[in-house]
């Protein structure tokens, strides 16, 4: 024990004998560990961010709108509009075996929204009780639309955040009424605001039950279809069914519209679990780019630590000869040599790892941007650059130390 605190005093004035040396080699690991925890935690900033704003859509949406479709079936010079109807959507409840769940949605985005205190023009949606249970909407205050809403077409509405501001500043609003173009509704509830900064546009709808809206409020604009709706958002049983659930409702809509399902351009659609799966990969794909460029740099600081271990070495050739002559082992002599490297490169690591997660503390506090989450150690990375450290170190203290330990007292002391 006595032996390994000399050697450990040793190296610290070894090291400070030569500051300068000794904190350019410490920045360049510092940087190398530093960078590489750096990179990787504003991917996964990123990857976070992204999945953040998924999830506030719900769990595996898949979304299809009205789109256009051959005039004649297997012709592809002319193109005419269809409009998804009630029917569509009870038909896939039907027929899909894939689909687990399935709503209808109306929205209009020309109702005015009047109360006591001010007005507003946000989107109003008619959704029937299970919305809920496909698309995120957490309450802030009061209950989502139920059954019996729906099916006795009561007059009530759920506000967004924005919407509860604009309508209800600094008062609450459930119990409170409002005018839908001059038609009264009382609020039932309040949803939680979603998003990040001033995207505002998911917080400034407005509720109100399918049937009621679809008596009071039908779409615009839908070429005189009966029963028309705005858009059916669905789910499958798993992700691993969406392609299989996705085909399910093209042959539906297809069959009901007279078109052919393989239409390509057909379909207005947005399928969020793959476009999740394509963000992993392009994530996936930019974290190996910046862990491998972390890597390099890293690996760049630790040649530089073997190649100051060996101008050490020359450095101090009538020194290890001296000490040699002495008395000193090959073996005393190693373990200088070795925990000087390691320690060099431990603490500079330690520093470069100290130095990262301040810098993403301190990113954390300013505002982030929409699909940016606050960056953040990442675990694995961790863990890569602690297992880099160790062979880093080991290499950076062993080699010179052999070569070290292998001088001969004699050639030693006469070198100058």
């Amino acid at each position: 024990m006595r032996l390994l605190l000399d050697i450990f005093a040793q190296t610290l004035r070894t090291l400070w004998a030569h500051k300068l040396r000794s904190f350019l080699t410490m920045f360049g690991i510092a940087w190398g560990v530093g960078s590489l925890l750096l990179l990787v935690g504003l991917g996964e900033g990123f990857r976070s961010g992204n999945r953040k704003q998924f999830d506030e859509l719900g769990e595996n949406v898949m979304f299809i709108w009205s789109g256009r479709a051959p005039a004649l079936n297997g012709s592809f010079t002319g193109m005419r509009q269809y409009y998804l109807t009630y029917k569509d959507y009870l038909d896939i409840l039907r027929d899909a075996p894939d689909v687990k769940a399935a709503a209808p949605v109306i929205m209009r985005d020309d109702v005015r929204a009047v109360s006591d205190f001010y007005q507003s023009s946000g989107r109003l949606m008619g959704v029937p009780a299970g919305y809920g249970e496909i698309r995120y909407l957490p309450l802030a205050d009061g209950r989502f639309i139920n059954r019996l809403d729906d099916e006795q077409k009561r007059a009530v509405v759920v506000l967004g955040d924005e919407a509860l501001r604009l309508l209800f500043p600094g008062r609450p609003a459930v119990g409170s009424t409002i005018l839908l173009n001059s038609v009264r509704f009382q609020v039932i509830g309040v949803i939680k605001r979603l998003g990040h900064g001033d995207n505002n546009v998911l917080n400034m709808r407005i509720f109100v039950p399918f049937n009621t809206m679809n008596e009071n409020f039908r779409p615009l604009n839908v070429g005189g279809t009966q029963d028309a709706i705005s858009m059916i958002n669905y789910q499958p049983w798993s992700r691993d069914l969406h392609e299989a659930s996705r085909l399910e409702v093209h042959k539906i809509i297809a069959r009901n519209h007279g078109f052919d399902y393989r239409t390509l351009d057909g379909w207005d659609e947005w399928d969020t679990i793959k476009t999740v799966d394509t963000v992993g990969k392009i994530f996936d794909a930019m974290n190996l780019f910046l862990g491998s460029v972390g890597l390099v740099t890293l690996a760049l600081g630790a040649i530089g630590i073997i190649n100051i271990m060996l101008v050490a070495v020359a450095d101090r050739t009538r020194e290890i000869g001296l000490r040699k002559a002495l008395g000193a082992t090959n073996r005393s002599i190693m373990v200088q040599f070795f925990i000087e490297g390691a320690f060099l490169t431990l603490l500079s690591g330690g520093l470069g790892m100290a130095g990262a997660a301040a810098l993403m503390a301190a990113l954390g506090t300013l505002p982030q941007p929409p699909g940016f989450d606050t960056p953040k150690l990442v675990p694995a990375t961790a863990a890569l650059a602690i297992a880099s450290l160790t062979l880093a170190g080991t290499v950076a203290g062993l080699y010179p130390a052999r070569k070290a330990a292998q001088l001969e007292p004699v050639e030693a002391l006469r070198r100058e």
